[in-house]
């Protein structure tokens, strides 16, 4: 007689819990979000602290642009009935353009300025970050303009003309016609910050890309 055939018994399969999990790194039973960044709530805080110090910014922005924007010269007459009347001295000039192109000059500089200071600082980015940049830019190119104008020459051109003098050359207000140039700060703060994340910005380790001998779902089993 010959002994029933007993098939052999199927070789151990390792459970569906073990079979495609890989070697973890250290650190990694902190959960699957330990790597990701600082948290929502420090990215938030950095976004504001970069907010409030672009909006102080501004304060120089201004000084800079009263100190470094072209004179519009007025003169100052009266007509046949006694009124006073005020009237550009050079018609064909530039020094209104020369205003607004300062003020805008300055912002773009500005702007590159604070997104590199920006992403030497915190290189990993966010979206509150861009969103500081943004804001911060704005509020302080508006604190700039405003500055500006206080320091800048008297308002009431009436009464600057009467104080100086009939026919006598006098600046007028330092104004900014193109109101654009308000976000020529955000704008280039924000190019230049994208551009800097684009070239030099962290990457994402590739989670294919493991050691030579093993693969994305493990090691793989001893052969013999």
């Amino acid at each position: 007689m010959t002994a029933p055939l007993t098939p052999p018994p199927p070789p151990h399969e390792p459970s569906s819990h073990q079979g495609w999990q890989g070697p973890q790194p250290a650190g990694a039973a902190g959960g699957a979000y330990g790597q990701d960044g600082p948290g929502m709530k420090t990215e938030v805080r950095e976004a504001a602290v970069v907010t409030v110090a672009l909006a102080l910014g501004g304060v120089l922005l201004g000084l800079l642009w009263w100190w470094l924007a072209p004179h519009v010269p007025l003169i100052g007459s009266v007509d046949d009935k006694g009124r006073w009347i005020v009237y550009l001295k050079d018609t064909e000039g530039e020094q209104a353009v020369g205003v607004d192109g300062t003020f805008t000059l300055l912002a773009l500089a500005f702007g590159v300025v604070s997104a590199i200071v920006v992403f030497l600082l915190r290189r990993r980015g966010g979206v509150p970050l861009v969103v500081g940049l943004a804001v911060g830019g704005v509020l302080g190119s508006l604190l700039a303009w405003r500055l500006g104008v206080w320091l800048g020459p008297e308002k009431d051109v009436l009464a600057h003309a009467k104080a100086v003098g009939k026919g006598v050359t006098f600046s007028a207000p330092l104004k900014l016609g193109a109101k654009g140039a308000l976000l020529a700060w955000s704008l280039a703060a924000l190019l230049v910050h994208l551009g800097l994340m684009a070239l030099f910005g962290p990457r994402d380790p590739d989670p294919y890309q493991e050691g030579p001998h093993q693969g994305p779902y493990g090691t793989p089993p001893a052969q013999g």
